[in-house]
């Protein structure tokens, strides 16, 4: 699924903190949508969970928008 093409770009030398789009970077997107393994991959892969930008600000709002506790916890982790 979406994890394999994420591990790929990132291996093919994708910036894990390229901003752009709605959500401001990938670890947004991920949090927003409470994509919990997703964003695990993103924060070892060396996200920026401080990360400023998009609609809702950062990854913590981004997730906390949604109402995804579990994602909150992992980026507070």
């Amino acid at each position: 699924g979406n994890d394999a093409v994420i591990v790929v770009l990132l291996d093919k030398g994708a910036d894990v903190n390229a901003q752009g789009g709605k959500y401001g970077n990938a670890l947004q997107a991920a949090s927003y949508g409470g994509h919990e393994q997703i964003v695990k991959l993103l924060l070892d892969k060396g996200a920026d969970a401080h990360a400023q930008g998009g609609e809702y600000g950062n990854p913590f709002n981004s997730a906390a928008y949604s109402g995804h506790l579990r994602v909150l916890e992992l980026l507070m982790s």
